[in-house]
């Protein structure tokens, strides 16, 4: 089973790096769509984030967060594409350094931020855990993660 998909797989690399020129445009917008779905999944997570946490500054600075979340995950993304798209313009070069490099901060992005995210908020790691009946995390009551508390 693992044979035939190796086959397939390294015909269709070939096929890719005889073509490089055609697919590069092509690789180029599937790095920046990529981006832009990533880390915009992300950064509206982090916007509701906001607004649960800290209401009445969210509500104040509501189109400054949006805003700003937005050129980040444009600037971010097409930033990638492009990026990418320089990677892969001479074929004698791959796998090209520049490309491993982007690929993997494209990808590490927001997993950190959002890893880094739970962190502050105080929910924890990655991956929820069911707690034992009995100690359940009660959610907060009332105000937002500014306040402090006496």
């Amino acid at each position: 089973m693992l044979t035939p998909v190796g086959i397939l797989a390294v015909n269709a690399s070939a096929f890719v790096m005889v073509h490089l020129q055609a697919f590069r445009v092509g690789i180029a917008a599937c790095a920046l769509i990529s981006g832009l779905v990533l880390n915009g999944l992300t950064a509206w997570w982090l916007l509701r984030l906001a607004s649960r946490n800290a209401p009445p500054l969210y509500r104040e600075y509501r189109t400054w967060a949006i805003g700003g979340a937005l050129v980040v995950v444009l600037v971010t993304a097409v930033g990638g594409g492009y990026l990418t798209y320089l990677g892969l313009a001479d074929p004698r070069r791959l796998p090209d350094v520049l490309s491993v490099v982007v690929a993997t901060i494209m990808l590490a992005l927001p997993f950190a931020v959002s890893l880094a995210a739970r962190r502050i908020a105080g929910i924890g790691g990655i991956i929820p855990v069911d707690e034992p009946p009995g100690k359940e995390r009660s959610p907060r009551r009332g105000g937002g993660s500014l306040r402090v508390r006496s």
